[in-house]
């Protein structure tokens, strides 16, 4: 997944309104704040009332930016990153 385009197209291709995904399904730009990719992907979550799980180990980041995004995210529940489809389940809104 190289753009938002791809991403649409994953979006529209599940019927489901959660979508789960590994961490290494999406680009590395995704976790980069500073190229707006995540801001985008999370946009089109939003307005196309879907939400998203994404599994992988979120705890080791050094940046403090993602780190707080990860937290704000968790806690508002539409889009989580965690490392377990439980716990993923559990924090989802």
């Amino acid at each position: 997944m190289e753009s938002a385009s791809d991403f649409l197209d994953l979006l529209f291709s599940s019927p489901a309104d959660t979508i789960v995904l590994h961490k290494e399904d999406l680009p590395e730009d995704f976790y980069d704040l500073k190229t707006k990719f995540a801001g985008e992907i999370l946009q089109k979550l939003v307005n196309y009332g879907r939400r998203m799980v994404v599994l992988g180990d979120f705890e080791n980041s050094d940046s403090k930016s993602w780190k707080d995004f990860v937290y704000e995210s968790n806690k508002q529940g539409r889009f989580v990153f965690t490392s377990s489809i439980e716990e993923g389940i559990s924090l989802l809104r």
